[in-house]
């Protein structure tokens, strides 16, 4: 009988790095920014949440063998100016590049970072990548 196996939450993994990863960052557009799963719902400048990095999982692609699969994590980044947000983004990249743990392995680039302007009232400069990643399996008995 095949092992029954199941893949670890990468979304929330990666969001978890992020986060621990940027605390100890002292770059000045780094500063008090928030790290989540869920997209703002009021992403103008004036509000005090921003910078505000987005981690969303965009596909799974499990190996045949079910002992790996590759995912694609998208990270948006809203801040207060367009150079702000690059360079968060740039910097997220990176801490995510040089990560290497039990849920999130061998991570890649894939596209970006690219800037952008939210497609909302509040016009907020922003900046998207996508990275992949490894992510071994998790056998359940």
């Amino acid at each position: 009988m095949k092992p029954l196996v199941v893949f670890s939450d990468v979304q929330s993994a990666g969001a978890g790095v992020l986060r621990a990863a940027l605390a100890a960052r002292s770059e000045d557009y780094a500063e008090g920014v928030k790290v989540g799963t869920l997209v703002p719902g009021d992403r103008s400048p004036e509000t005090p949440h921003l910078p505000y990095v987005l981690v969303r999982l965009d596909v799974t692609l499990p190996h045949g063998s079910m002992a790996n699969a590759r995912c694609t994590l998208r990270c948006t980044v809203w801040h207060e100016d367009a150079d702000r947000a690059h360079d968060l983004a740039q910097l997220c990249q990176g801490l995510l590049l040089i990560h290497d743990g039990t849920v999130l392995r061998s991570v890649r680039p894939a596209t970006g970072p690219l800037p952008a302007v939210d497609n909302t009232d509040s016009a907020v400069d922003l900046s998207t990548f996508t990275v992949t990643v490894n992510v071994r399996p998790t056998v359940l008995t």
